[in-house]
């Protein structure tokens, strides 16, 4: 039966794919593209969420501008929610369990199936509800998809170039979230439908399928023990035993469903700034093209030496500016306040995954990342829920304004709760001291 390894333990013994991580040596930050498997992993991963990304804009300016009602816009968050709050945990048990390409290629093909349908929805112009439909369909897609794609990469990159891989991954989906809202807008605005986009998005869906059907994955030894609550379970009780992963966890859960501001843009494009679906794209491609900035940025400097006060300011960062976006009515200004966020929220990224994945043994990875999709699904979607809530009742502008402060009160509370995170140094190095 399935163990709950000791964090400590962990974290006193490095595994052996990590032996060299501590060495110091000189930094190449394009080690991880000189293997063929990652380079496969990395379109599919751009090409995916590519077309998510254009699947959001589209749902996004279609819910709105059918229903016009901030809460129909909320709904939307909360149907995606479910399918993977209620899922990934089974989903990160079976990605420890069996081969976890299969298990992506599954999700895929979910994904694909629920594009498909929100593109006969659109066409036909069927029910709001059979859009909600689709969108718990593909949710339930990505429960499978999401543990079992972040657990894969350790077994292509060695662990001294896990950081670059996950930075430049990180890269990847921020390039994706540039050109998949600014074409989706773009290809709303030109077409006068939605339906093309959600075709494309299935597209890109299946492009993904043939990467990962062509990956060589490096062989792991999986437990074979019977699975049972107790090893479903082993996922939360890992992060919940080891602090600096769940303070990461908690900071980015908090300060997302608090701040994010992400579901409202499609009453800021219309109403407020009045830039209709091409501005819409723009205003969800700027945060990405701050993070793409700093992603770059990060990867060509040495590693973090103080990675927990820069996860701090970043998020901190994270919530000044989503108050002045909720305040601005300038759209240059909108689209700089959403750049910086974006590039605040890379330093998050790339601090949790990495603490994520470098500090779980590769038997526990499926679920521990599982427990860490159920976190960012709450923080996004539910993020969504709750914002759309407020802005039914008190207006989108005092939602995002309330929800940026918010963001700052949970750093603080979060500094204060875990003293560990303020103190946390490089994230590649096996820390002697508890956590």
């Amino acid at each position: 039966m399935d163990e709950v390894p000791d964090p400590e333990e962990l974290i006193e013994t490095p595994p052996p794919e990590a032996s060299s991580a501590g060495m110091e040596g000189p930094r190449d930050p394009y080690a991880p593209f000189r293997l063929r498997e990652y380079r496969f992993y990395l379109f599919g991963y751009l090409a995916v969420n590519m077309g998510a990304n254009m699947q959001s804009v589209a749902v996004g300016w279609e819910l709105y501008e059918r229903t016009g009602s901030a809460m129909a816009l909320a709904w939307a968050g909360l149907v995606q929610a479910i399918p993977i709050m209620l899922l990934a945990l089974p989903a990160g048990q079976l990605a420890d369990r069996l081969d976890r390409r299969r298990i992506v290629l599954f999700g895929l093909l979910v994904m694909v199936m629920a594009s498909l349908g929100l593109a006969i929805v659109s066409h036909q112009r069927g029910s709001v509800g059979w859009m909600y439909a689709m969108l718990l369909l593909g949710a339930g897609g990505r429960a499978f998809f999401w543990p079992a794609s972040q657990a894969l990469l350790p077994q292509l990159v060695s662990n001294d170039g896990f950081g670059s891989a996950v930075t430049w991954r990180s890269t990847g989906y921020q390039i994706a979230c540039v050109a998949g809202p600014a074409l989706g807008g773009f290809m709303i605005g030109l077409q006068k439908t939605t339906m093309w986009v959600y075709v494309v998005d299935a597209a890109m869906a299946l492009v993904n399928c043939c990467c990962v059907a062509a990956l060589t994955a490096r062989p792991v030894t999986q437990r074979a023990g019977t699975a049972s609550l107790k090893t479903l379970l082993a996922g939360f009780r890992y992060v919940l035993n080891n602090k600096l992963i769940l303070a990461a966890i908690t900071l980015d859960l908090f300060a997302v469903l608090l701040g994010g501001a992400t579901a409202l843009l499609p009453i800021y494009a219309r109403d407020i700034l009045r830039v209709g679906p091409t501005g819409l794209g723009w205003l969800r491609a700027a945060p990405a093209v701050g993070a793409i900035g700093m992603a770059v940025t990060l990867s060509h400097l040495p590693p973090l030496r103080r990675a927990g006060r820069a996860l701090l300011l970043a998020v901190t960062t994270f919530g000044i500016v989503t108050i002045v976006f909720g305040l601005s009515s300038l759209f240059w200004l909108s689209l700089l306040m959403l750049a910086v966020c974006g590039a605040a929220d890379n330093i998050s990224v790339v601090v949790r995954h990495s603490l994520v994945q470098l500090r779980t043994p590769n038997e526990m990875r499926g679920r521990v990342s599982a427990v860490n999709s159920v976190f960012i699904s709450a923080s996004n979607e539910l993020g969504e829920f709750e914002s759309g809530t407020v802005a039914r009742f008190f207006g989108p502008v005092a939602s995002v304004v309330s929800g940026g402060i918010g963001t700052i009160i949970v750093v603080a509370l979060t500094a204060w709760m875990w003293p560990e995170i303020r103190r946390l140094g490089k994230l590649h190095e096996q820390s002697t001291k508890k956590t």
